[in-house]
C-alpha cells in the first residue's frame, strides 16, 4: 500500500507540479494531508481516501480535454500498478463525483467520498483559498472585481465553468456555500474557522474598494 501511495505521489508530483492555476502538486499535498487527518478523526479507510486525494485532480476536467479523458488517465494509472480492482472502483467513484459542478451535485455515497470531498473542499476556502481564487481568476482572465457583473444564484454546470463572473463573485457563487455544505463532523469544524476568515477579507475588501479604509 505504501508503494503504491509513493507512487501516486511521484505521479501527481510529474503532472501537476509547474501547474499554475491553483491545482497544483502543492494543492495536492495539503489535500492529502487534511484527508488523512479527517479520515482518521471519522474512521474511514486512510488507503483508499489517502490514493483518492492524491490523484482526483489528475482527472480534473478543467486540466483535460473532458472528464472522460481525465478520469480514464486516472484508471490506466491505476492498473498499471496493480491497484485491487475494489479499491480502483471506489477511487473512480470518488473522483468522479467529488467535484462542485455549480452545485449539481449529489451526496457522496461513501464515507471515504464525504472525507476527500471535504478535504478539497476546505483547500478552496479560508486563506489558502482565498489566493487560490485570485491565482485562478487570473489564470482564467477573469476580473479581481466588477459591481456590474452580478453574483449568478443558480447555474448548470456549464455556466458555472463558461459563464462571466468575477474572483469576488466566486465567493458568493461558491466558496461561502461551502461550510454548510461538509459531509463529516471534523470536516465542518475545520471549514468554520475558515469561514470566518473569507467573510473578514471580504468586509476588509469593499470596505477599501469604496476609499472608507
Amino acid at each position: 500500500m505504501n508503494k503504491i501511495l509513493e507512487a501516486a505521489e511521484n505521479y501527481a508530483k510529474a503532472v501537476l507540479g509547474y501547474e499554475g492555476s491553483g491545482h497544483d502538486w502543492w494543492h495536492i499535498y495539503r489535500v492529502n494531508k487534511l484527508a488523512c487527518s479527517i479520515a482518521r478523526e471519522e474512521g474511514a479507510n486512510l488507503f483508499i481516501c489517502s490514493l483518492a486525494a492524491l490523484l482526483h485532480d489528475i482527472a480534473d476536467e478543467k486540466l483535460n480535454g473532458s472528464e472522460e479523458e481525465g478520469l480514464q488517465k486516472v484508471e490506466r494509472w491505476l492498473k498499471e500498478n496493480d491497484v485491487p480492482a475494489h479499491v480502483s472502483t471506489e477511487v473512480l467513484n470518488i473522483i468522479s463525483t467529488m467535484s462542485y459542478k455549480g452545485g449539481n451535485t449529489g451526496l457522496m455515497s461513501s464515507l471515504e467520498g464525504k472525507v476527500v470531498q471535504d478535504a478539497d473542499r476546505l483547500d478552496a476556502i479560508g486563506a489558502i483559498g482565498i489566493a487560490r481564487t485570485f491565482v485562478y481568476s487570473g489564470h482564467i482572465g477573469q476580473l479581481i472585481y466588477d459591481p456590474d457583473i452580478m453574483v449568478r444564484s443558480s447555474m448548470t454546470k456549464e455556466e458555472y465553468r463558461n459563464g462571466t463572473s468575477t474572483a469576488v463573485n466566486h465567493f458568493y457563487e461558491k466558496l461561502l456555500k461551502l461550510k454548510s455544505r461538509m459531509n463529516t463532523e471534523y470536516g465542518k469544524k475545520l471549514a468554520a474557522r475558515r469561514h470566518e476568515e473569507m467573510e473578514h477579507f471580504l468586509g476588509v475588501f469593499f470596505e477599501e474598494w469604496e476609499g472608507r479604509r
